[in-house]
């Protein structure tokens, strides 16, 4: 063989090697996460930068648009999904105030804040009130077009979220389908979502399900742990979760209106660390394991039925919120307290960044088993015997060693170049 012509071909496939080495050193984990803060005790936002990053995540999603908030994002790099609340629908069907209301809240952090997606009203076609649901589709075209009158529409899309009870169907996942009689709103909406490329977002709460029917659903079903699983008679695909059950059940459901091709993204899914007699489950134990794996699975591919499509899911949510009214269950969410020291221990160390906003751990935090991130050694990472996926320095040894591997078959090749 000609020595120019192997020199070339060594050379392109140095180039290939190198960036897939490059692809496995910047490959992270990307999880999103609710920020919500109904409760009078949290930390500034400037505090709570640190803690979405200790936590991996990428991606937050807002529910209003917080002025404080937003310019304390700028410049990390984060995407935020801000919320336009059920209260403001009727005014966001005049497109003057809708856009407006973009100059106003949006605008003033743009491109610092990198803001991609306003979601317009939160589960309305559930809310059982039909002032709101004539209202929604309306406001969601005029925020549309007041982004593209401002020249944001390509970095900006317009949705709203869905309580997964917009299912008159979902088990087994290929018989997922609408309720009728939201069959009429659902329909231009999801026209609207094909034509605008926004993703339909729905709140998927594996937790409720098992609330409700404990002694049916098994409890290693709902939380990621090793089960048989269940078969889709249909389909013949095999589910060991029911998350992803319940995401497959979502898109079977779109394919019989036409919209088959439409991405789901999780907006909210989450377990409490706490509850009330009658809300079974609802234990610190739970919540880790629950929260842990969605956070771990996160950085994987796609469901049995989507296999090659992202995983775009919010965990619910970033603090326990002391002021949100309803059942225990609905102030013990959070991932962590509000001051700023884990709810439990999620199986990763938080980076030193994040002490800034947390204390000492308190007695009561001892005794559960839960710990502070400014009290000395970080959580231990927990071992397979803990029942959730470790988010540890594993992962990461694992990519090093497939670059050392690279490397080492790289050095051989360069020598021969060299001569």
């Amino acid at each position: 063989m000609d020595h120019s012509r192997f020199q070339q071909q060594c050379c392109t496939f140095i180039i290939i090697i190198t960036i897939f080495v490059a692809g496995l050193a910047t490959k992270t984990e990307s999880i999103g996460i609710n920020y919500g803060q109904i409760a009078n005790n949290l930390p500034s936002p400037e505090n709570v930068v640190s803690l979405i990053k200790c936590v991996g995540a990428t991606k937050v999603k807002l529910y209003d648009a917080d002025p404080k908030v937003l310019k304390a994002f700028a410049n990390t790099g984060i995407e935020f999904m801000v919320g336009l609340g059920n209260e403001y629908l009727s005014k966001m069907k005049d497109p003057n105030k809708a856009q407006t209301w973009i100059k106003t809240n949006l605008l003033p952090y743009l491109p610092s804040t990198k803001i991609t997606s306003i979601f317009v009203g939160n589960e309305v076609l559930t809310f059982n009130d039909s002032s709101l649901t004539s209202c929604l589709l309306p406001a969601m075209q005029s925020v549309h077009t007041a982004l593209v009158n401002l020249g944001l529409q390509k970095q900006i899309t317009v949705t709203t979220t869905h309580s997964l009870a917009v299912l008159q169907t979902s088990y087994p996942p290929s018989s997922g389908t609408f309720r009728p009689d939201l069959a009429s709103c659902l329909a231009p909406i999801l026209s609207f979502h094909d034509k605008t490329g926004s993703p339909f977002l729905i709140n998927a709460y594996p937790y409720f399900a098992y609330k409700d029917n404990p002694k049916q659903i098994p409890l290693d079903y709902v939380l990621f742990q090793p089960n048989q699983g269940m078969v889709d008679p249909s389909t013949n695909l095999h589910y060991d979760n029911m998350l992803f059950a319940q995401i497959d059940a979502v898109y079977s459901a779109l394919g019989k209106l036409g919209y088959g091709k439409l991405p789901v993204h999780i907006s909210e899914t989450g377990w409490p660390s706490k509850g009330d007699e009658d809300e079974v489950g609802a234990t610190v134990e739970n919540a880790r394991k629950y929260n842990g794996n969605v956070i771990k699975l996160s950085s994987k591919k796609g469901t049995p039925l989507k296999p090659d499509s992202d995983l775009n899911i919010y965990v619910f949510a970033l603090f326990n919120e002391n002021m949100k009214p309803g059942p225990t269950s609905e102030r013990n969410y959070g991932l962590f307290k509000p001051d700023g020291s884990p709810a439990y221990n999620l199986g990763f160390s938080l980076s030193s960044s994040s002490s800034s906003t947390s204390s000492p751990p308190s007695n009561d935090a001892a005794k559960n088993g839960t710990s502070g991130s400014g009290a000395g050694a970080p959580p231990q990472p927990p071992t397979s015997s803990n029942g959730y996926l470790a988010i540890s320095s594993a992962k990461s040894l694992e990519r090093y060693h497939l670059i050392w591997l690279s490397l080492s078959f790289l050095l051989p090749l360069l020598m021969i170049l060299k001569f």
